[in-house]
């Protein structure tokens, strides 16, 4: 059972809105970031090395000191503004006509500790110690974690009520032609009564954002063993997350690219590919997996459609079973000899927001030899595997559309 609570938001007011909230510090690099920064932008927060000339290493103490510097302007300015009572909050996007609708809430440390808050994804310490250092500098969360809960009638009850019954604080169409839509659940009764339902929730699933996740849960520890007095209901032991019903959510593929053919002609590619997949030639023209256990290849200007044989995988192993596993164990680790996808430099990973043309282009510039595209994981995949103890390959999912940072900020200062 997990433990939640409302909280009193820092926010952006309504006409500043579209303009504070941007996209997420870790999908676009410092120079994307400094284009894209307007003036009220948050990027200047999470991304704060854009603001020196040149930009400067990210992980320097100036950077990390100006983006406590640049919060603290935002709230003197009032670009953003702290709410004077606890509140849910009801954060919505809207991605190609489909719309999914969370809650912004705090989620409490101990949960992710005890595995009442479930992950997918291994973590990588020098990614956790710099968010910790965020964190435990702003003493607060400025940017939510990605999480889904098991379907509940009740709670998905309660967000359309208040979503039919009150128009949005927020209602803005991003750059990248997705909708966010945000309203404040200002009634006591219904807060009090997301409290109650969350108690008897089983799990919450880390989506998207394993790093801030346990950067928080340990700067929350931190505070705790600094405190002579810790209770257990501090406020520093809370997080923000914006959940998600499982049933709502959709991951896109997550593709791969690689450099070389690990010494191979393309024919003798072909040729080592026969002995584990159904190999089709395609042609000039792009395809896209259509099931799981079918792939797609780009190589030498013409795409293959690449299925795997019976016998090639595990269908009751949740790990054997994903299709990055059969890539990576019939195809980039026995015949392209790429055996850790965390730190080979032969591989790179495309998102499949990025489309198959990306890939594409990718070989055809030289920069790349050959790109596998994948038919997507599906919610119920990532929930088997996080609720049976397992860790996912790297880069298996990519969810799509991303939470905009500066919607909502919890602080515990």
């Amino acid at each position: 059972m997990v433990k939640i609570k409302p909280f009193r938001g820092i926010r952006p007011p309504q006409e500043y809105a579209s303009e504070v909230a941007s996209r997420p510090y870790d999908v676009l690099n410092s120079v994307e970031a400094k284009t894209e920064a307007t003036e009220r932008s948050l990027l200047h927060i999470i991304k704060p090395e854009i603001d020196f000339d040149p930009i400067a290493d990210e992980h320097s103490e100036a950077v990390y000191q100006k983006a406590v510097e640049n919060f603290r302007l935002w709230k003197q300015r009032g670009w953003l503004q702290q709410d004077s009572d606890e509140h849910y909050y009801i954060y919505a996007q809207t991605m190609n006509g489909r719309t999914q609708y969370g809650i912004a809430m705090c989620c409490h440390f101990e949960d992710y500790l005890s595995g009442a808050i479930k992950k997918h994804e291994l973590t990588r310490v020098d990614k956790e110690e710099d968010r910790m250092i965020h964190v435990r500098n702003q003493k607060a969360n400025i940017e939510p974690v990605f999480f889904a809960y098991p379907d509940d009638e009740q709670i998905n009850a309660i967000v359309e009520q208040v979503v039919k019954s009150n128009e949005p604080d927020y209602d803005f169409t991003a750059a990248d032609g997705f909708g966010h839509h945000f309203w404040v659940v200002r009634d006591a009764a219904t807060n009090n009564r997301i409290t109650e339902l969350f108690a008897e929730i089983p799990a919450l699933y880390v989506a998207d954002g394993h790093h801030r996740t346990a950067a928080a849960a340990r700067v929350g520890q931190e505070c705790m063993h600094n405190n002579p007095s810790h209770q257990g209901d501090e406020e520093y032991c809370y997080f923000l997350a914006v959940t998600f019903p499982a049933s709502q959510l959709k991951i896109i593929d997550y593709n791969r690219v690689v450099r070389d053919l690990n010494g191979l002609t393309e024919g003798e590619l072909l040729e080592a590919l026969n002995e584990s997949f159904e190999v089709e030639k395609i042609g000039q023209q792009v395809y896209t997996p259509v099931a799981l256990h079918n792939f797609a290849m780009y190589l030498g200007g013409e795409w293959y459609s690449l299925t795997a044989k019976a016998g090639m995988y595990d269908d009751n192993d949740p790990i054997g079973v994903l299709d990055v596993t059969i890539l990576s164990n019939l195809v980039l680790d026995k015949i392209l000899g790429i055996t850790d996808l965390r730190t080979s430099k032969r591989i790179d990973f495309v998102g499949g927001i990025r489309g198959l043309g990306e890939l594409q282009q990718r070989v055809d510039s030289g920069e790349m030899k050959v790109a596998f595209a994948l038919y997507p994981v599906s919610m119920q995949q990532l929930i088997d595997i996080a609720d049976t103890g397992n860790i996912m390959p790297p880069k298996t999912t990519w969810f799509e559309p991303k939470l905009r940072s500066g919607v909502v900020i919890h602080s515990f200062e």
